[in-house]
Formats: structure tokens, C-alpha cells, sequence
């Protein structure tokens, strides 16, 4: 069915004469077929979308719709690869175009040429329902791709291809349904704006992680969990994603650069295939799919590369895995929601964003969690969710920031002082927060005890004593305060450069271990109490700072994980040593 243009805005086209259309169907536009997407029906007005540069378009011209919504094609063949927000491949539309991609271009998500090895696991007369495994295919090194019956189909197999080489839309089984034989591919389509189903949701229990410090261990994230990281310019947003996409210990990362500078990306595409996944050894990409929709791209393709990108997160769920989703940044993508807003004359709400933005927002979010998958088998999966967002000037009043954090549990506040200042991560531990610790208490207590909890709360409080004694340092100088002020001061200044502050440049500071997390905190806490004890004894206090092992605990982050055990016990013995030989000295004089 066609109808015809009647107005062009932007990437907004008006077209009269679509009367049998639906709404989020997807529409050919014009002479080139730019792919569009309807938003809303008046009569057989339809208002469209259009997911690519609208110039030269104008009314007369005609409009194609395909009556399927806009999906995404899920197989074999998604990882280490890039795609724009409308899944796109970017790498074969270059060797097709060049550089500068055509518009109009229809190039398939999935390579009907590529050869998959299939192994069939299903056999003929088995009954099988939506989410059951038909197959495997050895996607990367590092992922066995199930290939799983498609939702809504339901009965007898009949049919099961051989083991060996095909292509994604070879027939590998066939099912006798009610509605009679229907042939399965090892690919699916689903809609983008809807939620893959699964068979039960679970609270999030187990933490996400990434080897960050004050992330791991102060601001924790559970697999399934939801978290924003908020900050202004050159506060280190994109540092952070990647940092969490290189070292989280999920099994697939999808990466969503929506709306943020183009460099950004490329630093991806060039690091990841070098850098190493610390469980396998198999370079990163191999684990990765990117959505590349940067700010030099299509407005209306940013807004659709957000539900691009979660759809193939729920895919990979459906399979087992841990799926680690993340967005920079969810403020371009409603910066994109309120343009298309603004053209189709809708009423505005609070700083010109639409009405809906908390709900759009809130559909993104609460596509995350822990879920029992679709099929016979007992497989869990999860899907975290970790979206950046970019506050102008750092205002986090703004509509954005303050619609996320009434939906995320995990809140990351980064600080451009902080930053500047050479601190990274620029998570700043006053005004950041974690709505997990209640139920991830019980996995810390069973695989560290009870004293690592208690660590965390001793370091935070710590940390919030040093802020109201910097007050007062303001006032007076630090010479007022008390010995026992003084030392609170010096925990708090090791807790933060000793243990917050890491280096990614430093193979051995860029990733930390649970283990490594609990005793380097362990350290400077232990520290803390025996200096307590010293002062009560009558120790000279600059003597206790002035130790020698202090040294050793600011530089035991740089140790190698496999030996540090060992240096820690000894770091231990030599500090208590050095601190009795201060209480010694002061008792002889």
C-alpha cells in the first residue's frame, strides 16, 4: 500500500492515503526508499520518522509501507560487529559505498553469505515451545550461540537438518503446528519497541564486576540492576562505560553510542580487539556488539538505537547469559525524543522535553533484570542496564536526570572537580548511592565474612567525617583538631588516593579482584585502628603518619593480584611492628 507526501519537516514526513497502515509500522519513503517508521495515525494521515537525511524529499512523493514494525534480525553473526541505531551493518554498507554511506541503502542485519556451523540438539519428535534450543552455533571463541524456536511457534519436531556448514536463512528444522509445517531459520525477527517474554523475573542477587573500586566495593551494581552515571563535560562519562565494558564480568557487552562524538566510538572499535577479557584471554570484541549513533547521524535513528540495542541484550538473555547493556547517552536520545516531539506539535513539558519522557525512559530501564528463561530447560539469564547521562552544565535538576533517578537503584554521581583534579573514577562517594546493598549483603557476608560489609561502612563513614572536618579546616586550620580528628583526616586522604583512585594506564590498577578490593581496604582500615590504639598509649602522632610501611599500603594496589595475599599478611606484621616501636619510643622518652 502507498500513499503520497504531503509535508516535509526535518526528519518528520506528513503522507495522506495510508488508511490500512498501523502505528510503528515501517515505511519506504520516496524515490530512494529512506526507511521512516509511522508515530502516529489521523484518518489515513500518517506523521512518519525518518530514520535517515530528509533533503531533497518534498510532497508528491510517494510512500511505501512494508506493515511490519521496525525489528531487529537476531542470529548468528551480531558479535564483534558494529551496526548503526536501525542495525545496519556499518562495515559491509562501507565496502558497498565507501566512507560516506547512501542513503536508501537495504543491506541485511545478518550475512546471508557466511557460513555457521550448526549442531543440531534437537531431534526429531520432540515437542518443543518458544525458547527451547534447536541447535548451536560457535558464534566467537568466546560465545555458543543458541539457536532457539522463535516466540509463538509450539509443537512436534519433524525435521532436524545435519550437522554441518549453512547459512542463517537455511531451513534447520521443521515443526508440525496447529496451524500446520512451518520451516525455522537460525535467525528471528522481533519487534524493537516490545519485551522479549520470559518465564519468571528474580530479584537481582549477585553483584556486576567491574574492577572498580568505589564501584565493587562502595557503590555496588547487581547483575540485572539498573544504574546511571550521571556528569558534566569532561567529567569522564565515556571513561567509565568503557572502563565497565572492558572488565565487567558479564558474558556480552552491548555498547550504545547514542548521540555522543564519533571519536568516542573509534576508541572502541581501535582498543577492544587489542585488549584481553581477564577470564578467557579472547580479545573483547568477540564478547561485544556496538550500536554506533553518533551526533553526526540521523536525530531519529538515535532515539530507535536505544531499543536496537536492548533487543539484542534480551536475545543474548534468552540464551543464559549475562548481558551487560550500555547507553552514552540517554540525554541525546531524548534530546532526540523532544525534536520529534517539537515537529509533531505536541504539547511540551518541562523544558521543552515530551510529556512522556519519564515513561519512555522508565520502558528503557525496565527491560533489565534477572530472568528464568523461555524453554525446558532451568536457564537464567540477566540483562543490567548502565545508561550515561549528560546534564547541560551539570544541573542534575534537569528533566532527564531527575526522571532516571526516580527509576535507576544505582546512582554514580561524577564530580568535573574530581576530575580535574586527576581522581578517576570521578565518582564522588558524598552524593553517590546504591540501592542494592540490602540484598547483595548476603553474597559479600558468604564469600568474605561479615568484616567486608563492615569495611564498607567504616570507609564510608570515614569519608563522610572528613567532610565536615574539612569545614572546620577551612575556618581554622588543620592544626585545631585533635589527634584522633587528624587521624580521621589521614585515613580518609588513604581510603581515597590508597583505594578509590585507580590508574587504567597500570595493567595491575585498571582491574580489581574482590579479593584484592577486601584486603587493600582491609589495609588501610587495619591502620586506622592500630594508630587509634597507638594514640590512646600516648604516641607521638606525626611519628605514627611517618612510618615506613605507609609507603608500602599507598603503592600495594600497584602489586600483582596472584602475589598480593602474601603481601598483605606481611604489610600487616610489618605495620603493627612499626606502630609498637613508635608506642615504645614515646614511653622511653
Amino acid at each position: 500500500m502507498s500513499g503520497t507526501i504531503t509535508k516535509v519537516s526535518g526528519p518528520l514526513v506528513v503522507a495522506e492515503g495510508l488508511a490500512d497502515a498501523n502505528v510503528s509500522d515501517v515505511v519506504r519513503v520516496g524515490s530512494q526508499h529512506l526507511i521512516g517508521e509511522i508515530l502516529n495515525m489521523t484518518g489515513d494521515r500518517a506523521s512518519i520518522q525518518v530514520y535517515e537525511e530528509t533533503s531533497g524529499l518534498g510532497p508528491g512523493a510517494t510512500v511505501v509501507t512494508t506493515g511490519m514494525p521496525l525489528s531487529v534480525e537476531l542470529g548468528p553473526g551480531m558479535l564483534d560487529n558494529i551496526y548503526d541505531g536501525i542495525q545496519r551493518p556499518l562495515p559491509e554498507m562501507r565496502a558497498l559505498s565507501g566512507d560516506c554511506i547512501t542513503r536508501g541503502m537495504d543491506v541485511p542485519a545478518l550475512n546471508r553469505e557466511k557460513k555457521w556451523e550448526f549442531v543440531p540438539v534437537a531431534k526429531p519428535g520432540d515437542q518443543v515451545g518458544p525458547g527451547d534450543v534447536l541447535g548451536t552455533v560457535q558464534e566467537t571463541t568466546a560465545i555458543l550461540h543458541k539457536i532457539m524456536v522463535p516466540n509463538g511457534v509450539k509443537g512436534e519436531i519433524t525435521w532436524v537438518v545435519e550437522q554441518g556448514e549453512y547459512t542463517v536463512d537455511t531451513a534447520v528444522a521443521k515443526v508440525k503446528t496447529d496451524k500446520g509445517e512451518r520451516e525455522l531459520q537460525m535467525y528471528q525477527r522481533w519487534p524493537v519497541r516490545i519485551q522479549r517474554p520470559y518465564a519468571r523475573k528474580y530479584v537481582p542477587a549477585r553483584p556486576m564486576n567491574s574492577g572498580q573500586r568505589i564501584i565493587d566495593t562502595l557503590f555496588p551494581i547487581a547483575k540485572g540492576g539498573t544504574a546511571a552515571v550521571p556528569g558534566p563535560f569532561g567529567s569522564g562519562k565515556t571513561v567509565v562505560q568503557h572502563q565497565l565494558a572492558k572488565w565487567s564480568d558479564v558474558d556480552i557487552v552491548v555498547y550504545i553510542g547514542c548521540g555522543e562524538r564519533g571519536n568516542e566510538m573509534t576508541d572502541v572499535l581501535m582498543e577492544f580487539p587489542e585488549l584481553k577479557d581477564p577470564r578467557n584471554g579472547e580479545p573483547l570484541m568477540k564478547r561485544t556488539v556496538l550500536i554506533a549513533n553518533t551526533s553526526d547521524m540521523p536525530v531519529a535513528a538515535r532515539e530507535a538505537s536505544i531499543y536496537t540495542g536492548i533487543t539484542i541484550a534480551e536475545y543474548f538473555r534468552d540464551m543464559g547469559y549475562d548481558v551487560a547493556v550500555l547507553a552514552d547517552s540517554t540525554s541525546r536520545w531524548a534530546e532526540a525524543l523532544r525534536e520529534m516531539s517539537g515537529r509533531l506539535e505536541e504539547m511540551p513539558g518541562e523544558e521543552g522535553y515530551p510529556a512522556y519522557l519519564a515513561s519512555r525512559l522508565a520502558q528503557f530501564y525496565e527491560r533489565a533484570g534477572v530472568v528464568q528463561c523461555m524453554g525446558e530447560d532451568d536457564r537464567r539469564g540477566s540483562v543490567t542496564a548502565i545508561g550515561a547521562v549528560s546534564p547541560p552544565g551539570g544541573d542534575i535538576s534537569e528533566p532527564v536526570s531527575q526522571a532516571t533517578m526516580r527509576i535507576v537503584k544505582v546512582f554514580w554521581a561524577l564530580d568535573s572537580s574530581l576530575a580535574y583534579a586527576r581522581h578517576f573514577p570521578a565518582i564522588n562517594w558524598l552524593t553517590s548511592y546504591s540501592l542494592y546493598i540490602d540484598t547483595l549483603r548476603a553474597w559479600y557476608t558468604e564469600q568474605f565474612g561479615e568484616k567486608y560489609m563492615q569495611n564498607r561502612e567504616k570507609a564510608m563513614h570515614i569519608l563522610q567525617e572528613e567532610s565536615e572536618l574539612q569545614e572546620i579546616v577551612r575556618l581554622v586550620g588543620q592544626d585545631a583538631l585533635s589527634a584522633a580528628d587528624r587521624l580521621t583526616m589521614e585515613t580518609a586522604k588513604s581510603i581515597r588516593e590508597d583505594f578509590l583512585q585507580q590508574n587504567a594506564f597500570v595493567d595491575e590498577d585498571a582491574y580489581s579482584a574482590y579479593a584484592k578490593q577486601f584486603r587493600l581496604l582491609d589495609m588501610v582500615l587495619e591502620f586506622d585502628v592500630a594508630c587509634r590504639d597507638a594514640l590512646s598509649k600516648g604516641a607521638d602522632m606525626n611519628a605514627l603518619f611517618a612510618i615506613p610501611v605507609r609507603e608500602k599500603i599507598g603503592r600495594a594496589k600497584m602489586a600483582d593480584a596472584k602475589t598480593f595475599g602474601a603481601d598483605y599478611d606481611a604489610m600487616i606484621a610489618e605495620m603493627k611492628q612499626q606502630i609498637a616501636e613508635v608506642i615504645a619510643g614515646g614511653e622511653d622518652e
